[in-house]
């Protein structure tokens, strides 16, 4: 074999083995990419599984907490229960869209407008009652009442006081219990008639205005909420949700928080229904009314009682309940 010949097939030989190194390569760079593919595939389905499980423990640790919480208090009746479910409602109930459906535009505030401001306050009477209602009158400001019933006959003078000292008083059901007042239509009539009478028998005034217990657009109750709608339409009761919160239903709210919070919110409407608790957890609200109603009249709003002329601020609209 010549030379020449010898050197062709060496060629040969050397480019056969390229070709098989390319090949080879080709192969295992599959064969990696593979491999890591597999890996990147079982690590996230082992970290969406670790994630699916530890929201399912947050879930069920939510869960017990407001199951112990709800049955606490509905067991002490001692109104913390409104705290429980309005905690929720800051981040369910009254999120961004639920307020602006509260709220047609023809209650937008434009420059120029009066700003009138409806304090209103979901009632467990009692001492902090009493130190509202002096802060009250020590400023000439009248402020709506939602009160629940009071069995024990203890506070009978204090929902006198409201009605002697011109304060709208209201009802926010007679037992305070949520399983109660929203488990049927039947026992929602009946918790009804019942604070209305006993309003009627402590104070002599007849209540035209009702608030239901967590709102109207309360995920608690078993009963659809047009039904309960209905009910107090048959009867003549104008019910109030609210499009401001004093935000006093946190842990550790301060009077600044609930100054601050309602100035924010008042700001945005022609009229403006602010939500307050008052039972005996809420000294703090008690002492945040006089810098309130300060800075209320700082930006020269009327502070007025719910009537017949106020603005009805309602998630539900009562007049497209059939």
């Amino acid at each position: 074999m010549s030379t020449n010949e010898d050197s062709a097939v060496e060629q040969q030989r050397q480019k056969r083995k390229r070709i098989g190194r390319i090949k080879t390569g080709i192969v295992m760079t599959i064969a990696i990419w593979m491999l890591v593919s597999l890996i990147a595939i079982i690590v996230l389905t082992v970290t969406v599984v670790r994630l699916n499980s530890r929201v399912y423990k947050m879930e069920l640790k939510q869960n017990s907490t407001a199951s112990v919480q709800l049955s606490e208090t509905e067991s002490t009746g001692s109104g913390e229960l409104d705290s429980v479910l309005l905690q929720d409602q800051d981040t369910q109930i009254q999120s961004e869209n639920v307020i602006r459906e509260l709220d047609s535009a023809d209650n937008a505030y434009s420059k120029g407008d009066t700003r009138k401001v409806y304090l209103t306050f979901d009632c467990v009477p009692g001492e902090n009652t009493a130190a509202i209602l002096d802060t009250l009158a020590k400023y000439n400001i009248k402020a709506t009442f939602f009160v629940v019933g009071d069995a024990s006959g203890e506070n009978a003078q204090i929902y006198q006081r409201i009605v002697n000292e011109g304060h709208t008083i209201a009802m926010h059901s007679f037992s305070n219990s949520y399983s109660d007042v929203y488990k049927s239509k039947d026992a929602f009539t009946n918790d009804l008639k019942q604070i209305s009478d006993y309003i009627s028998k402590t104070t002599g005034v007849t209540p035209k205005y009702y608030r239901f217990p967590g709102g109207s657009m309360n995920r608690i109750s078993n009963v659809n909420m047009d039904e309960l709608v209905k009910v107090l339409n048959s009867d003549k009761i104008t019910y109030f949700d609210w499009n401001v919160s004093a935000g006093d239903t946190s842990a550790d709210y301060t009077a600044d928080d609930v100054v601050n919070n309602v100035i924010s919110g008042v700001q945005n409407y022609k009229t403006s229904v602010v939500l307050l608790h008052d039972d005996s957890n809420k000294s703090t609200t008690a002492e945040a009314i006089e810098p309130l109603i300060e800075a209320l009249n700082n930006i020269s709003a009327e502070i007025l009682p719910i009537d017949e002329n106020t603005y009805v601020v309602q998630y539900i609209k009562a007049d497209t309940v059939e």
